[in-house]
């Protein structure tokens, strides 16, 4: 059942085609009039590159306001699972958002897109926890050049799943699970086609819980236990926060011998050459050589936002603001 184990670092392993995820879990202080942290917390950070979590909280490349100021990606999707607190998007389709508290975002960067993700530290009163995962999903070839998408998905409308008599809370991002369906991705995703057999799951498991993962042939599948100690998986012992590749032909029974979380990757890989350079995810160096020239000559439609760390405001709301003008809420 177990393939293989890996202990988790910042950065996870992933299997084709995943081709990144972070868990993000930042304890930030109360923040200040700019929605960073105060002047005196930032001593001793290299900023603009800081990824030691000192005193609890990384900046990122972030000066003033925690993340990842403007920056493109081509060629592949970012799924952003935000649990706890807040991210300002901006990008340069005019696209706009505020989305956190259980909210996903689901990007296809496609032919090229620009975009901030800031971690604006609203609360002025009391400190702001971040938690996120961010998640890269390969495009196919034929996919690579489509024009660049994002849909929310609102925590309201992702579908929760109570299974053994509420012993295990799941929350369906992708795929389907236990006759449910999630939200439908960007229609030129990888996931989109069922037959890929994408599945992405968050799952809260209390003491004595049991969940079973129907077999799934074809497919990569990796569990990542980011809380808790002690699962049982096929009576195998699954100890310590690790990710655990996992033989996807077989059935896997799940039991918590005491309360766990884990988030689960699964999918068909796409069986195609990858070449990635930074943020830009091609099949070959000349795919690769042409985005940078591409890149250089267009901005992939450059950044028409006052700043490269765009925050929307104070008032503490969640919204997207799509391309043509149209906003959606929660």
């Amino acid at each position: 059942m177990i393939k293989n184990k890996i202990p988790l670092e910042f950065q996870w392993p992933v299997q084709e085609p995943f081709l990144f995820c972070v868990h993000h879990y930042d304890y930030y202080p109360k923040g200040n009039a700019e929605f960073g942290p105060p002047l005196e917390a930032l001593n001793n950070r290299q900023l603009g590159q800081d990824f030691t979590p000192l005193n609890g909280f990384r900046m990122y490349h972030g000066e003033v306001v925690p993340g990842f100021p403007a920056h493109p990606h081509r060629g592949f999707e970012t799924i952003t699972i935000v649990r706890k607190g807040y991210v300002d998007h901006a990008d340069s389709l005019g696209a706009a958002g505020r989305y956190g508290e259980g909210d996903v975002q689901w990007m296809t960067a496609g032919a090229g897109v620009q975009h901030s993700e800031m971690f604006p530290l609203l609360y002025k009163d009391k400190e702001n926890t971040l938690e996120l995962f961010q998640i890269w999903l390969n495009l196919p070839k034929k996919s690579k050049m489509t024009p660049a998408h994002f849909k929310m998905f609102w925590s309201e409308k992702i579908p929760k799943l109570s299974l053994d008599n509420d012993k295990v809370s799941i929350s369906l991002i992708a795929g389907t699970f236990n006759g449910e369906k999630a939200l439908a991705p960007p229609p030129e995703s990888w996931a989109a086609n069922t037959e890929n057999d994408t599945l992405i799951l968050l799952v809260k498991m209390s003491a004595g819980g049991k969940i079973e993962i129907p077999k799934a042939e074809g497919t990569n599948r990796t569990l990542y236990v980011f809380e808790g100690q002690n699962l049982n998986l096929n009576n195998e012992p699954a100890k310590g926060k690790m990710a655990y590749v996992l033989d996807s032909s077989i059935v896997c029974n799940i039991v918590a011998e005491e309360p766990a979380e884990f988030l689960l990757l699964q999918s068909k890989p796409i069986g195609e050459p990858v070449v990635q350079y930074g943020p830009f995810v091609m099949n070959t160096k000349e795919d690769i050589l042409a985005t940078m020239a591409d890149y250089q000559k267009t901005e992939f439609g450059g950044w028409d936002w006052p700043r490269p760390d765009m925050v929307h405001g104070e008032k503490i709301e969640r919204f997207a603001r799509n391309p043509d003008g149209k906003e959606e809420r929660p």
